[in-house]
């Protein structure tokens, strides 16, 4: 039994390595990657590969859901089907999104949820992800039957007590999910400190999945029918704190480990564990009640989507008459994780591989461009000795070595930085002292702020607005003095350039070779150690 796990690991691990990375961890992060700085474009192997992962994942006792890898091979359905059209990048992210929503809808027959979802995904149109989601769910039913999948007894409506109660398991199911998230990404650090190749990792997870299911056999699978259980109140006592442990501790590593895998049924099963613990101190309601709060809670905390979760509980049971009760247990749980933790257990992924995420699902263009992509290379520059006369005849002449921007880099005897001069700085000058010979290094600023090529563009921007100013040579950080370029204001306009070209910009991109286009959050800066 130990074994088993171990082999599937080691499936996975050559998959990714010889077939695509992107199939290892829970297939959201991948989607949301895509989308935010991928141009929504998704690889066709992606498609195959990923489901296949995980279908060997979970059939090996991998304690994981078929829902995180199907929104992510949905997405790349969609994103594949956008690359046969001449369609533009936006275009291509609303077609992926709504792929993504389609493959949570069919899961679990919630089109609503997997809709609101998308929404938070901020795709061009809603229209394309709401028909895919409703056309999911109804393809659904002759496959595979009808929602819910977990229906209950429906539950009195919460007294103002109840609401109470609710919050505070909301609270306790927020601690949890900032305990998972930190727990998953130290599994993660963890493997990183291994002195193998990452292939063998989902190979050690599998032997610890082996060994927790020894333990704690509920633990291994989808675990639908524990979910069930928990929903129908049929796992009472020390069954509750072996799953609620077993499960967040094998879950967590093996989502470490970088094996094949979803997120959205463990979540259920550990909240829903968590809930009916807590049913034990709570003096009303049942610990099917509980579970279904505790279940939502921890799915709100964990992944930042609080109205997502609450109508997918009401999805998954049909238990209208707990949305109150709902609503105060997702805010909760989500306003503890937005207070212990910085991003949420999908974008810290997304964080970790170098990109810049201002807030969730959502990239200021300026955060994900650096100064050394827009700068102007052939900065101009005049010697420090030139007269202002000098300047401004050549200014008057149109000589483009000079009028190509308002302000001009000083430099001296080195050709190394020794100040800045603009225009504004040239007529305040002529009209105080006239045509007396003085030099541009008088009439210029030597207290100059300067920025780097590898720094953000946004960065720059709050040093132009702090300083009142509209451009800043950019220097070598070895050598402050050393110039490597020059930003303007026209400069800045290229950050958002990018933001226009995904929106008007029609290409046909499938099955057709394209150059490599680097990532702009990360790229080689050749004056770095100069």
């Amino acid at each position: 039994m130990v074994l088993v796990p171990v082999i599937g690991g080691l499936v996975i691990g050559l998959m990714a390595r010889y077939g695509s990375e992107k199939i290892r961890g829970h297939g959201i992060t991948e989607a949301l990657e895509a989308i935010l700085f991928g141009r929504s474009q998704m690889e066709p192997k992606v498609a195959v590969l990923k489901p296949l992962s995980s279908a060997i994942s979970i059939g090996t006792g991998g304690p994981f859901g078929a829902e995180g890898p199907i929104i992510m091979t949905g997405g790349a359905v969609g994103s594949i089907f956008a690359q046969f059209f001449h369609l533009s990048a936006a275009e291509r992210k609303t077609l992926l999104v709504a792929g993504a929503a389609g493959g949570m809808a069919a899961i679990f027959a919630s089109p609503v949820a997997a809709a609101l979802l998308a929404i938070e995904w901020r795709p061009r149109s809603f229209i394309p992800v709401a028909i895919a989601a409703v056309s999911a769910s109804a393809l659904r039913v002759p496959l595979l039957g009808a929602g819910p999948i977990f229906p209950v007894h429906p539950h009195a409506m919460l007294t103002s007590e109840g609401l109470v109660f609710a919050f505070l398991v909301g609270i306790a199911a927020g601690l949890g999910s900032g305990l998972l998230t930190t727990l998953v990404y130290a599994f993660e650090d963890l493997f990183t400190k291994l002195p193998i190749h990452w292939m063998w990792w989902p190979a050690i997870g599998g032997l610890c999945i082996g060994i927790g299911g020894l333990v704690e056999p509920r633990v291994l699978g989808v675990g639908y029918e524990t979910i069930y259980d928990l929903l129908r109140g049929n796992i009472v006592g020390t069954a509750l704190l072996g799953i609620l442990i077993g499960k967040s501790i094998v879950w967590s590593l093996a989502l470490g480990s970088g094996t094949s895998g979803g997120v959205l049924a463990p979540l259920l099963m550990i909240g829903g564990a968590l809930g009916a613990a807590l049913a034990n101190f709570i003096p009303l309601g049942d610990s099917g009640l509980w579970a279904l709060l505790g279940m939502a809670a921890m799915m709100g905390g964990t992944m930042r989507s609080p109205l997502t979760s609450m109508i997918f509980a009401l999805e998954l049971t049909q238990d209208l008459n707990l949305l109150p009760g709902l609503l105060a247990a997702c805010i909760a749980a989500h306003g503890v994780t937005v207070l212990l933790l910085r991003r949420s257990i999908l974008t810290e992924k997304v964080a970790r591989r170098g990109y810049h995420v201002m807030r969730e699902y959502g990239v200021d263009p300026l955060t994900m461009v650096r100064v050394g992509e827009v700068m102007d290379k052939n900065a101009p520059v005049i010697p420090a000795g030139m007269s202002l006369v000098e300047l401004s005849d050549r200014i008057a002449r149109g000589d483009p070595a000079v009028s190509r921007h308002e302000g001009l880099l000083i430099v001296d005897e080195k050709r190394q930085l020794a100040g800045i001069i603009t225009r504004g700085d040239v007529v305040h000058a002529l009209a105080q002292n006239g045509h007396n010979g003085t030099t541009v290094s008088s009439a210029g600023s030597r207290d100059v702020i300067v920025t780097f090529a590898d720094e953000l563009l946004y960065e720059a921007v709050n040093k132009m607005l702090h300083n009142n100013i509209g451009r800043l040579p950019v220097v070598s950080r070895r050598d402050p003095r050393r110039i490597v370029g020059y930003l303007g204001r026209s400069n800045l306009m290229a950050g958002r350039l990018r933001q226009l070209e995904d929106e008007h910009v029609r290409e046909r991109r499938f099955l057709r070779r394209q150059p490599k286009i680097p990532a702009l959050s990360k790229p080689s800066d050749p004056t770095i150690g100069v």
